[in-house]
């Protein structure tokens, strides 16, 4: 995808298969969670609270966003992956490996 920008790439897509009203409802209770837990955060910063206390809090948003993409990353196999490879595109599992790849 030489010659586009990042926002190009990321937003270019859309699933074949939509997600299960009960999936985006989970993966939006998950995403709210972690958007209360910065807001905490940024209430710290404004108490002037212990910076061992925010790093605590910055570790649990981390690990929650790390576990939301791992979420996200299962589904895109079980679904955008399956259904690329039936098409016979095996492109895909080269895109598949980078996205593992982004997540560490």
């Amino acid at each position: 995808m030489e010659g586009k920008n990042k926002t190009e790439e990321c937003c270019c897509h859309h699933k074949t298969t939509p997600r299960q009203e009960k999936e985006l409802k989970q993966l939006k209770n998950r995403l709210n969670r972690m958007i209360g837990q910065l807001n905490g955060i940024s209430k710290m910063l404004d108490d002037n609270r212990y910076c061992g206390d925010i790093l605590t809090q910055v570790a649990a948003v981390e690990s929650a966003l790390q576990a939301f993409g791992y979420v996200v990353l299962k589904e895109h196999m079980e679904t955008c992956v399956v259904e690329e490879i039936k098409k016979d595109n095996v492109k895909i599992v080269d895109e598949a490996v980078e996205l593992i790849k982004k997540l560490k």
